[in-house]
């Protein structure tokens, strides 16, 4: 068999495997908005959930999600960020930095129900936080940071070796130089993996409901240690846990839609932030 037909082969059957993969998520996102899309109002998204949750809206899990969101990339971010900063301009490279890095990767990789686990026994039980809004953001931060690292990190890669030495030449000190010439530059590549790291916690289940996530509330969370509904576990119970579930079905549909619309604003958003960083650095 030639190297030219071997290679038609692949190629058709890597068309095949991605083109199984785009139909079986349309099939999905079809299925969700069909499903979901009527009960898209202002009341549905403003109003709390009412005669155990069978009615009413996702108002207090909307919030929530926020909430928690907000905070973990409040954490998340400037340690992230920080440590890139440190691994890739300050740390000298050796084994003890390559294990380091090998460790974040592996991090990446670990399942979000042993990050719950985790803040659970840390937060909640040794550091007596208790279970609520904080622990629940601190414990989706340290599930964030690899990706904030790892994408920092390769974002002050990218950066010619050229900035630095001629801000070094220019007479200003080596954080001058990372701070007005390093970081503008590597802001697009940041922001964008910092970004898409908080759309994969604001749809996490697993770690909220054993750090903080309520089963029904009412009520928006009025300190960092209250209780919090949020969408994701909110939809885990409509789905799974109610005992109605014939009932209150178009409600988890609807709940599913709006949090892959959140989360599809949030990865347009990166998208549109690393447009305009991009373009205001090539006017500069």
């Amino acid at each position: 068999m030639s190297k030219h037909t071997t290679e038609k082969i692949w190629f058709t059957i890597s068309g095949a495997f991605a083109f199984m993969t785009i139909a079986a998520l349309l099939f999905l996102l079809f299925s969700i908005v069909r499903e979901g899309a009527h009960m898209l109002s202002w009341s549905f998204i403003t109003e709390p959930p009412r005669r155990n949750m069978t009615e009413g809206g996702i108002w207090p899990a909307l919030v929530g999600t926020f909430y928690v969101a907000s905070l973990t990339i409040l954490i998340s971010v400037p340690v992230g960020i920080g440590a890139a900063i440190y691994l890739n301009e300050y740390a000298k490279q050796g084994p003890i930095v390559r294990i380091i890095r090998m460790s974040i990767r592996n991090l990446a990789g670990v399942p979000s129900i042993v990050y719950g686990l985790f803040g659970l026994a840390i937060f909640a039980s040794t550091l007596r936080i208790g279970v609520g809004l904080i622990t629940a953001a601190i414990t989706l931060a340290i599930m964030v940071l690899p990706w904030v690292i790892t994408a920092s990190e390769e974002a002050l890669k990218a950066v010619p070796r050229s900035f630095r030495e001629g801000g070094l030449a220019l007479g200003a000190t080596k954080w001058q130089t990372i701070r007005q010439l390093v970081l503008p530059t590597a802001i697009p590549g940041m922001a964008t993996g910092s970004i898409l790291g908080l759309a994969r916690a604001a749809g996490e289940t697993a770690p909220i409901i054993l750090t903080g996530a309520a089963y029904f509330s009412r009520n928006l969370p009025s300190s960092l240690t209250d209780s919090f509904m949020a969408l994701p576990y909110h939809l885990y119970i409509l789905a799974t846990q109610h005992a109605q579930a014939s009932v209150v079905r178009p409600i988890a549909y609807g709940t599913a839609l709006v949090l892959i619309l959140m989360v599809i604003l949030l990865n347009m958003f990166a998208i549109l932030l690393r447009n305009y960083y991009r373009r205001k650095n090539e006017v500069l």
